[in-house]
């Protein structure tokens, strides 16, 4: 099966078992994903919707939030560890925001990856979830799936995934493709210990046939 009869088959198939898959941050507004994604590093995605509601009541905008004192939002998100680095760059991100795109998050990669503590892996999902335009979020649950199921070389580089699944994906089930992957990560096919008896991509698995 060639890689993009695989792509073809693992979305169907992921689309049937996870029909209602979302990104499970808690948000009302584009800044405020963009605030949530950069707690959501080495932080866990329950403990972050934890933590933001404070965040977002205390500063309901993102003038508020640049004009905020740092040491107030560190000892907000201080429970979503390396707050100091998290906080700085929230403050900048949201001054950017405010003086540079007048308080509206851009849609474009290019102009999300200008803003202080925004990736690739951030960019697209603002890109997908907030726009509906074609996204890649390569997160360690979809690059290690992604290589796994075939779908990847098995590159554990972010950016190489994206770019090898960009050549198979179809534009208009990349983001979703890549939250199911995420869902089917955690439930099914986990990193220590696989469960693929019953797994719905078992006959087509690249590691399960090998």
């Amino acid at each position: 099966m060639r890689k993009k009869q695989l792509a073809e088959e693992v979305i169907l198939r992921l689309k049937k078992e996870y029909p209602d898959s979302v990104c499970t941050l808690d948000t009302s507004h584009a800044w405020q994903l963009l605030v949530s994604v950069r707690l959501a590093a080495q932080c866990t995605d329950k403990r972050v919707n934890e933590t933001v509601p404070e965040l977002f009541e205390k500063y309901p905008s993102p003038e508020a939030l640049a004009s905020a004192d740092l040491s107030d939002i560190e000892r907000i998100v201080r429970p979503c560890g390396l707050f100091k680095t998290k906080a700085k760059d929230i403050k900048a991100c949201m001054s950017m925001l405010v003086t540079k795109f007048g308080g509206r998050v851009p849609d474009t990669m290019e102009e999300l990856l200008s803003l202080p503590g925004v990736g690739r892996k951030s960019a697209n999902l603002i890109l997908g979830d907030i726009f509906g335009k074609e996204s890649y979020v390569c997160d360690t649950h979809c690059i290690r799936l992604s290589g796994r199921i075939g779908l990847s070389d098995g590159s554990k580089d972010p950016l190489l995934v994206e770019m090898q699944l960009r050549k198979i994906v179809p534009p208009e089930e990349s983001g979703a493709l890549c939250h199911r992957l995420v869902d089917h990560g955690r439930a099914v096919c986990k990193a220590q210990g696989p469960m693929c008896e019953g797994c719905v991509l078992a006959d087509i698995c690249k590691k399960k046939i090998r």
